[in-house]
């Protein structure tokens, strides 16, 4: 019986180390406080897995931020900007890198692959001086081993690490990031030959770029830095993992004829022709690490399918061959459904957390053995048939009208410039216009105030006072700082997706059901259960509430039809797109009660539209057709004096530019500063926008305040490339993770850097 788990959420089933992470960063507790927190979390994981009967429990799966800046440390490969001076990287180093410090910016973060994780983007040149600087993988494995647990370490694998790279800054963008491989495969084998003496039998290389549609020279690198690792894997069994999509069929090819690699792991959730693959060859002295259960949603498996299909597997590799794993790391679900007491029964039956999810696979290695526990499949046949037949699924008006969506393409009558005239003689904007994408920092107040109103603590009249005494605060602290477009704050809201969730009918709601985004900020995604409608309106009270309070334009808060679904676990008993329709239409209606009630300027959030891009090329057009309309929904009958913005954050957006056009949005918002500008490239390569466009000229995720003028050589940069007329002044993404001493000069010098701009433009006319 063997059992597989590929990775372990690492925040803890109640955010433990986020809560040890702030702490540390305040300097409210020590380094010791913090790493001892993360050795309990570690232990309990461990021990839990164990319990269950995993035979190959991951080590070096947790981490203080990020794996890939983990890797990133175990490389040595540190810029020159944090002044490391080589030795073992501590926290100081690692935290700069991640979260700047106040003489130096971070790195870059963007998405993991095509999930709502954040990684720290390595800058690699010619120059790096690549060196064994922390040891983690080794100590944790020896950690694990001392508490009598014998784990499998994981490590990124050298090609993948080296293709989630970027040039770093000064370095010609068309150096080949791959022929550094060279220089690290040395340090791979330090690090082998060290878990070798610790006495690792398994190490696992995690390769998920191996899903992607490699070119030649690519797949080339990745068998030649597996040939030059060959050597030193002798002694050890060594398996590689992929997932997140299927393995394109020359790469499987190239991947499957590996020399001294024990196994291959495969997602079997999302790679759905990978089974295919299998049926046409696999080594028969290989094992086959088959990932069947979904690591990246909260869905109860199905058991007997699931059971069905390592059935299959043992016909084609062996019966002592099939490991039974999870299709990726369990890092993007919730910890553990016992921690939800409040949800509802029946939906709480339909669903499996990581905690759950162990058990699972355990429960499938033992049937596959001629151990099946029969009552816990009976009850789980029990939950799916209740899931197929609950009248709560499915809404026939829901179904009928998004049926009628398919006579039109939901684009607006006017072209954007037409509307972008009408608008401006109505708001009568300065140029270079500023504001903010939507949230102000969320203080402990504030949240104590919309914990006792959910506690019933307060009433509902206390509770609407105090959001109106916050949105007063933020409204004048805009109006006094200058800027010119303004936002409530959005006080009411924990989190953009849950806020509307909450509303929406087909969307269920867990307690401790947290995420972990990046660093110690976690995300709690609603459930989408059923059929989706908007019962009542959700924003127009606080947006009108805080136009009353001024004469300023106030922007109406929306997230948007593909955020929501990408930052939900989604249900998997229909098509994506099909619920995605259902959200827009819901956003729709929204829209237009906004600009009812008079609000001329509306911000439907698209943050995660990049982040839901397949992997696979060949995959990618249908749905950017489906997102795109998706958002074009929401809009397509306001009026040609209503300002529709959107915002996107922390993904490559170059790729998917035109897609970003035929939003037809009247102002784009989108991250740049944090990318070094790359975002500005698209436009240096002759792409013509005629919309407004505000590309982020601060990075909000880190405490540093940048100058006025570092804001105003910003500006000058973007204006090389683009209009006056369209370009917009704002951060790089909202505000509520901050503390009102940053907010407050940040963006005080980012008025006076337009300012400035302006009056420059103003003179040389």
């Amino acid at each position: 019986m063997t059992s597989h788990i590929v990775g372990y959420p690492r925040i803890g089933p109640k955010r433990e180390l986020k809560f040890a992470l702030e702490s540390f960063w305040e300097g409210k507790s020590s380094a010791e406080e913090l790493k001892q927190v993360a050795a309990d979390l570690r232990f309990s994981i461990w021990k839990q897995m164990a319990e269950v009967g995993i035979k190959y429990i991951p080590s070096n799966t947790f981490s203080y931020y990020d794996h890939v800046l983990d890797t990133t440390a175990m490389l040595g490969a540190v810029p020159p900007r944090y002044g490391w001076n080589g030795g073992e990287i501590g926290f100081d180093v690692y935290f700069s890198m991640a979260r700047g410090n106040a003489s130096v910016p971070a790195m870059e973060m963007t998405k993991w692959f095509d999930t709502n994780y954040h990684y720290i983007v390595p800058e690699l040149g010619p120059d790096v001086k690549f060196s064994y600087a922390s040891h983690k993988a080794v100590e944790e494995y020896k950690e694990a081993k001392a508490l009598g647990l014998d784990t499998v370490p994981v490590l990124i694998g050298p090609l993948s690490y080296l293709l989630l790279s970027k040039p770093a800054k000064g370095v010609d963008k068309s150096f080949s990031l791959l022929s550094l491989v060279e220089k690290i495969i040395p340090i791979y084998k330090e690090v082998v030959a060290e878990l070798k003496a610790a006495g690792a039998t398994w190490i696992q290389f995690d390769e998920p770029s191996l899903v992607l549609d490699l070119e030649a020279l690519q797949l080339q690198t990745f068998t030649n830095a597996y040939s030059e690792l060959e050597s030193s894997f002798s002694g050890v069994n060594i398996l590689i993992e992929t997932y997140f999509a299927d393995v394109p069929i020359q790469t499987y090819k190239a991947l499957t004829s590996l020399k001294n690699v024990a196994g291959f792991g495969f997602d079997l959730v999302r790679g759905t022709r990978t089974l295919n693959f299998l049926k046409s060859g696999f080594p028969s002295d290989k094992y086959l690490f088959a990932g069947v259960v979904d690591g990246r949603n909260i869905w109860a498996n199905d058991l007997a399918a699931s059971l069905c299909i390592l059935q299959v597997l043992e016909g084609i590799v062996g019966k002592d061959k099939v490991v039974v794993s999870t299709s990726c790391s369990l890092l993007h679900t919730a910890v553990d459904l016992v921690n939800e007491t409040k949800l509802d029964k029946e939906i709480k039956s339909w669903l499996a957390f990581a905690a759950q999810k162990v058990v699972e696979v355990n429960a499938l290695a033992r049937a596959l053995v001629g151990q099946k526990d029969q009552a816990f499949f009976a009850s789980n046949a029990t939950s799916h048939a209740s899931r197929r037949s609950s009248p709560r699924v499915r809404n026939e008006n829901v179904q009928r009208a998004v049926v009628a969506l398919k006579d039109s393409d939901h684009r607006r009558a006017t072209s954007v410039s037409a509307r972008l005239a009408a608008q401006q003689k109505k708001l009568n904007l300065p140029i270079l216009p500023t504001t903010t994408i939507g949230s102000f920092p969320q203080t402990i107040g504030l949240r104590k105030v919309r914990r006792e109103y959910k506690a019933k603590k307060i009433t509902e009249y206390d509770y609407v006072n105090a959001m109106k005494e916050e949105i007063s605060k933020v409204v004048k602290l805009q109006e006094e700082l200058g800027i010119d477009v303004l936002v409530h704050g959005e006080p009411e809201r924990n989190d953009m997706v849950e806020y509307f969730g909450e509303q929406l009918s087909g969307f269920a709601f867990t307690v401790n059901g947290w995420v972990q985004s990046y660093g110690s900020r976690c995300v709690k995604p609603p459930i989408i259960y059923g059929d989706v409608s908007r019962p009542r309106a959700m924003t127009v009270f606080w947006s009108s509430t805080a136009q009353s309070m001024t004469r300023r334009p106030m922007k109406g808060m929306l997230t948007g039809p593909v955020t929501i679904l990408n930052w939900s676990f989604v249900r998997n008993d229909q098509n994506r797109h099909e619920t995605c329709y259902q959200i827009a239409l819901a956003i729709r209606d929204e829209v237009e009660d906004l600009e009812r009630a008079g609000i001329n300027i509306i911000q439907i959030d698209e943050a995660a539209l990049r982040e839901g891009l397949p992997l696979r090329k060949s995959e990618q057009p249908f749905y950017l057709e489906w997102a795109v309309q998706s958002f074009r929904i929401t809009n397509c009958g306001v009026k040609n004096t209503t300002q529709i913005h959107t915002h996107m954050c922390y993904s490559n957006f170059n790729d998917i530019i035109n897609a970003i056009i035929n939003m037809d949005a009247d102002v784009i918002t989108i991250e740049n500063s944090r990318s070094d500008e790359k975002l500005l490239s698209v436009f240096h390569e002759g792409v013509k926008y005629e919309a407004g466009i505000g590309p982020g000229v601060y990075d909000i995720h880190s405490p540093r305040i940048p100058s006025t003028e570092e804001l105003a050589d910003r500006i000058n940069k973007m204006l090389a490339v683009l209009d006056n007329r369209v370009l917009w002044i704002n951060p790089d993404c909202g505000l509520k993770t901050r503390k009102y001493s940053e907010v407050e000069p940040a963006l005080r010098n980012m008025v006076a850097a337009a300012k400035l701009i302006r009056t420059q433009l103003a003179s040389s006319n």
